[in-house]
């Protein structure tokens, strides 16, 4: 049984230059295959929202959502650093509901770190929730939750403007206690910047090779999904949606054809207990209301003649 990675052993990696692995899972099977795989981390991400349940974007992702999937992760990766997305609205809307809410991923959900989207604006919540003894991990670049705001998923940091900002927010969080930060969408350039000035991993999905570690979503790495819809910065390592939808496929042409369920698939009995079954349904399965009837009568006057 392997040890359970702390954001201190995170923090190390960093240090050694060990690339920090990092994936998706948000239900008890996809979080034991990525543990029995050795992946670094777990993150219960409000992608869910888009690969799971099916919205447009992550921002009608509840808490209530996160804790449920959370739960169900946590069950299947039991020796993994779990974090959760803490999902639109839960924070930066004041500090008292924000560390409500994240007491109760933590403590309902069984997380072992949360991830909070947001730059220098939500410095003081973060640090606000680290002081209290929960571990953060920000998450900047791209955030889908501002996605409207954003004006849509596009790359980050492209103009010095906005690479400025970024580095500010970086160095925001970082101050503010953070353990690591996602750069999402960010161009190379900027997140090996960014990645070299920071003393805490940075953990890059869309974000180039100078980043401490990568993240990606299940559905993606597997293309689980349909259609499958092919992204710059997803290296796809399996078509299960392929072998999902093939293998249903074939389980609905062997049942209209009868090919299944075939006799290795039926339960069979003995051949006394064959005899006793036609004498009591009779030989075409039907329920052979006579004998049965007479087998009662049988077993009252048993009873009457002992009283």
């Amino acid at each position: 049984m392997r040890k359970r990675l702390t954001i201190t052993a995170l923090k190390a990696m960093k240090v050694k230059k060990d690339p920090i692995t990092m994936l998706t899972a948000y239900d008890y099977p996809s979080a034991v295959l990525a543990e029995e795989a050795g992946i670094d981390a777990i993150l219960v991400g409000d992608s869910l929202g888009n690969v799971v349940l099916g919205y447009d974007t992550t921002i009608p992702v509840t808490l209530e959502d996160m804790i449920y999937h959370t739960k169900a992760v946590s069950r299947g990766a039991r020796e993994t650093f779990i974090v959760t997305d803490m999902p639109f609205m839960t924070y930066g809307v004041g500090r008292e509901s924000t560390m409500r809410n994240a007491a109760r991923i933590m403590q309902e959900g069984g997380a072992h770190a949360l991830k909070l989207e947001g730059g220098s604006d939500i410095a003081d919540e973060v640090a606000a929730l680290v002081k209290a003894g929960i571990p953060v991990m920000g998450h900047i670049g791209l955030t889908p939750q501002s996605v409207h705001q954003l004006g849509g998923y596009r790359v980050q940091g492209k103009l010095d403007r906005e690479a400025e900002k970024l580095m500010e927010d970086a160095k925001a969080l970082e101050k503010a206690g953070v353990f690591a930060i996602v750069l999402e969408l960010v161009t190379e350039p900027l997140a090996a910047a960014i990645s070299q000035e920071l003393s805490i991993p940075t953990i890059g999905i869309g974000a180039g090779r100078g980043c401490d570690g990568q993240v990606l979503v299940y559905h993606d790495l597997i293309q689980y999904s349909s259609p499958a819809i092919p992204k710059k910065m997803v290296k796809t390592y399996a078509s299960i949606g392929d072998t999902i939808r093939n293998a249903i496929k074939d389980y609905v042409s062997d049942v209209k054809t009868k090919a299944f369920p075939a006799e290795e698939h039926s339960f069979g009995v003995a051949k006394t207990e064959i005899q006793e079954q036609v004498t009591l349904y009779g030989a075409a399965g039907s329920l052979n209301m006579p004998s049965l009837q007479r087998e009662e009568q049988s077993k009252r006057d048993c009873v009457s003649n002992h009283s």
